[in-house]
Parts: structure tokens; sequence; C-alpha cells
């Protein structure tokens, strides 16, 4: 006999009332996902965030999407090495799958990573992997480096952003640094030589540095102590400032280009999900497809060439990984025999100096934001982008630093310069040496002045418009080119251009003129004094981007009343060129 809840169930059915449908696996994992909470917040939050939220949609913010894939690639290829390999300096006897160096006394680092190359399945496609990766993700850091110094997006309130980037940048030459060196191979064994030597050559403190990285003489515990560095520190650094620079994106508004319907106050975009998010996760795919696709096509670091490295030889032609080759070069271009005795020391400025050097310039990357905020005096908060001939000073200072960065690892080079193209070695160095001194100097002025020929040319295209090519005869007999003047997207793209104008000197409350501030004037005029208004001396004076442009566009409507109407008002007679 049936209970009533089975009679009831059946009723219910044979009268066409269908009984509760229970949701599926998915419909009750989706739900559960939508309560779930991330950051103190539901998911469903978020999203309904990121649908709100719009970024532009310009080439230069794809970098960040190559840099956050080559983190990944690397990582993920660094953790499975990691169960593989062995940072042992103790020697033991090769009896791997490369033949040529059976019965070689070598390393336990070298073994495990002619190991992991020869004898283990995809072992040498994730050390390519992991070796490509890392060559990439400097290269990426320099060009995010790069846009976002001549666009002027280090500017209030990114300024500690910019300080992030560059961190993230130290961070991954010194783990790429320290992962150059545990395969303990000749290559990198020359390599480590050569650190010994810099750090020896430190003042006061070099040999303890020495000591301390090495474990005694070298080659000492190397490989143990960088191998924590490569694993944990670095990685664990990498990805907390990704992190911390990501959440600073996050709270402050994307920057844009100046444009129609563009102001300071909102950002003209795609919506971050879903468009940007999928945008995001192609780029992130192809960049990570590729990094594979090359690692399973072409060979880097060939240890098994090079052999297991010995304290006593040296590898000849050996070249840095590239983003350590400016380090190098800057060795290489010192004068030799510098060297001076002062308190019972050999003081060696072949070291000394180029170390001195290349931190004052990278401090300088570091503090540039700062200082340029200082010299114009400018505190205001910019989410509209600068065009680099716009600031023409600042694009200039870039080039001139571009110029000296290039110089430096090109001389990292300079013997293969010397042997593949036949010429002196002296006389490599002593071409790079002046294009050290000269080339920052060529540059900046060859790109101030092209900046200021670009301003001349777009204060003309607001004037006058485009040449057309048409030439018309007005009645008086003369003959003019027909102009078309720009439209009016690109009208406000070319106008929007904050004037900026060097700071005046004048005394404190007591009539003192202090040398700070004297220094702090001329340094605004040398950034600010040889300009070309694009937009017209009444709005600069009113002060304002927004005035500048009206006026700007403005003075270009009219001039719209180009010699076209001109010649058909007046009757003129269209020539043909």
């Amino acid at each position: 006999m049936r209970s009533p809840e089975m009679r009831s169930t059946a009723t219910g059915t044979a009268r066409g009332i269908r009984a509760p449908h229970r949701p599926s696996t998915t419909d009750r994992l989706a739900a559960r996902l939508a309560r779930a909470t991330f950051f103190g917040r539901r998911i469903t939050d978020i999203v309904t965030d990121l649908r709100r939220r719009t970024v532009p949609s310009h080439w230069t913010n794809l970098f960040g999407v190559v840099t956050l894939a080559c983190i990944v690639v690397v990582t993920v290829t660094g953790l499975w090495l990691m169960f593989f390999y062995t940072p042992s300096s103790d020697t033991t006897t090769y009896a791997g799958g490369y033949a040529p160096l059976h019965g070689a006394e070598v390393s336990k680092a070298f073994a495990s990573t002619m190991r992991i190359s020869f004898d283990i399945p995809g072992g040498l496609l994730m050390r390519q992997a992991h070796h490509w990766s890392a060559l990439l993700l400097p290269a990426s850091i320099i060009v995010q480096l790069a846009t976002t110094f001549f666009t002027g997006a280090f500017r209030r309130p990114r300024r500690g952003m910019w300080v992030l980037l560059f961190l993230i940048f130290i961070v991954a030459l010194a783990g790429g640094w320290s992962g150059y060196a545990l395969p303990d191979d000749m290559l990198s064994g020359t390599g480590l030589r050569i650190t010994e030597g810099i750090a020896l050559g430190i003042p006061l403190v070099g040999t303890w540095l020495s000591f301390l990285l090495f474990g005694g003489q070298f080659p000492g515990e190397i490989i143990e102590h960088l191998y924590p560095l490569h694993v944990a520190v670095a990685p664990a650094l990498l990805i907390v400032l990704v992190a911390v620079r990501g959440l600073a994106a996050w709270r402050h508004r994307p920057p844009q280009f100046p444009g129609l319907g563009r102001t300071e106050q909102n950002v003209v975009g795609v919506p971050v999900w879903p468009i940007a998010a999928a945008r995001a996760s192609g780029l992130f795919m192809i960049v990570s497809g590729l990094l594979v696709l090359v690692s399973a096509m072409v060979a880097v670091n060939p240890i098994w060439l090079y052999g297991p490295a010995s304290a006593g030889d040296t590898s000849a032609g050996s070249q840095p990984d590239w983003y350590t080759g400016f380090l190098d070069g800057a060795l290489r271009l010192v004068p030799p025999g510098w060297e001076v005795v002062w308190l019972d020391r050999t003081w060696t400025l072949a070291v000394i100096v180029p170390l001195a050097v290349v931190t004052v310039y990278l401090g300088a990357i570091a503090v540039y934001p700062f200082v340029e905020e200082w010299i114009s005096g400018d505190h205001r908060d910019h989410h509209l982008l600068d065009r680099p001939r716009n600031a023409p000073t600042r694009t200039a200072i870039g080039v001139a630093g571009i110029v000296f960065y290039g110089t430096l690892w090109t001389a990292a080079s300079a013997d293969l310069i010397s042997t593949h193209f036949h010429v002196s070695f002296e006389h490599v160095i002593t071409a790079l040496q002046a294009a050290l001194v000269l080339g920052p100097a060529i540059g900046f002025f060859v790109a101030h002045r092209v900046c200021l020929a670009l301003q001349r040319k777009d204060r003309e295209l607001l004037l006058h418009g485009y040449e057309t090519g048409r030439i018309v005869r007005l009645p008086g007999g003369e003959y003019v080119e027909v102009h078309r003047p720009v439209d009016e997207y690109e009208r406000w793209r070319i106008g929007a251009v904050e004037t900026r104008r060097p700071l005046e000197l004048r005394p404190d409350a007591r009539g003192r003129l202090r040398l700070v501030q004297r220094l702090r004037v001329r340094l605004s005029r040398f950034f600010f004094e040889d300009r070309i208004e694009v937009g017209l001396p009444v709005a600069a004076r009113e002060g304002g981007v927004e005035h500048a442009v009206t006026d700007v566009a403005g003075a270009a409507a009219s001039a719209d009343l180009d010699t076209a109407d001109l010649a058909t008002q007046t009757g003129g007679v269209p020539v043909r060129r």
C-alpha cells in the first residue's frame, strides 16, 4: 500500500503538475561561487564593479599582460624544475645521457641540470621555457618603463606605481642573475669569477662581501647561497610587488590620452569585464603559447657545449644574458690602470667608477617623477597622458638615457664586434667610450629639436588643416592650395595640450633668494622655456587645458573657411597639379 505522500505525488503528476526541479551540480556551484567572498567582498559585487569600470583600449596597456604571462610561465616552470635540480657544489662523476661527458668530474648541480636536459621527458622544454620567459620578462618591463616615462604616466598620483615598476625590474634582474649561475657550467662560472672580482674591488668591505657571497675562496658554496635567492626571495618579492602595483592600479583609474570626450574626470574605453578581460586573457594565452613554441624550436643556454665550471679555467667570448649586459659593458669601457693608493689601501677605480655610474643612473630613473614635480611645481593629479612631442625636454632626457644604456649594453659585446667585423678591439672600445660621453648629448639635442618640429606641424594642422593637392586660381590670379580641415576627434587629440610655463624667481618672506630656489627656477626654464604654443596665447594666459582646447578648436574652425571656400565664393578656377 502506498503512503499518502506517494499518492499525492502520483496524483499531482497525473494532473500535469511537475515536481520541483532540483538544481544541477553546475547551478549549485555557480550559486555558491556567487555567494563566495574574496577580500571580504562577494564575487557578484566584484563582477558588477568590473562591468562598471572602464579602461582605455590602447596598445601601451598590453605590456602589463606580457609581463604577467612571463611571470606565470617562469614560476610554473621553476616549480617543476625544483623537483629535479640539486643545489650542491659537491663533485660527482657524470654518467648521464650525454656520452661526450661520461666520466667527467662535475658538480651535482651541473649533473642534475644535464639530467633534466637529457634524461627526463620534457625536461629540456621546461628548462628552455624557463630561460626564454626569464629573458622576455625584463624586456617587457623596460618597454613598460619607457611608455610610462614618455607619456608622463608617472605623474601624481602614480609616482608610487613608477617606483614599484622600477623595483619589479630590479628584482627581475636579481632573479635572472641568480638563476644564470645555478647550472654551474663554464659560462656561468666565468660570470661568477667576474662577480668575485667586482666584490673584491669594493673598498673596505670587498673581502667581507666576497666571503659572505661565496662562503670562502672561489667558488666556495655559491650554488647553495644563490639557490634560496632564486627560488624563494626573488619570486616572493616579485609576486608581492606585482600584487601591490595591481592594487594601486585598481585604486587609481587608468590614465588615457587626450581625445574627444576625454577629461581628467572620466575614462573613455571598454568595460573591464568581459571585453578587456577577454582581450587580456587572449594575449596572455598567445604570449604563453609563443614562449613554449620558441622553447621547443630554439635552443638556449646549451650547457653541454660549455662543459662544467672549473675554478682555474675561463670561457673565451663569454657573454652575459642581455639584461645584465649594461653592467658588464660599464666595466669594459673603463680605461686601463685606474688605481690609486690612499690610506694604505688600493682603490680600484676600474670597479668603483662603473658601480657608481650605474648606481646613479638607476637611482635617477627611480626618483625622476619626484624631481620633475619639484622642478615644475605641479602637484595636481594627472589622468590625461602627454604625447611625447608635447613634453620635448622630458622626451629628450629619455632618449639620452636610452643612448647611454644602449652604449653600455653594446660594450658588453665589444669583443664579438671586433671579431665579427674584423676591427681592432681597442678601436671599438675607444669609439664606445666617445659614444658614452657624446651620444647622450647628441641624442638629447636631436630628440628635442624633432619634438619642437612636430609641435610646429601640429599647430599648422590645427590652423590650416591637411594639404589636399588641389590648387585653385583666385580671380586676382593668385594660386592657392586647398586644405582639408582636421576632424573633430583629431582636433581634440592634437589640441589638448597643457601649457607649461617656467617658474618665476621670487624672494621669500624675508626678501631672500635662496640657492635652492635659484636652481629650481633655472631647471624650470631648461624644461619649459623652449617650446611652441600649440594653443593660442590668450588661452595660455587664462590657464587650463580646457580653454586652450576650445580656443585652438575655434581658431582651426575659423581657418576652415579655407582657400576652398574662398575659391568657391569668389569663383576661383581649380587647377590640377
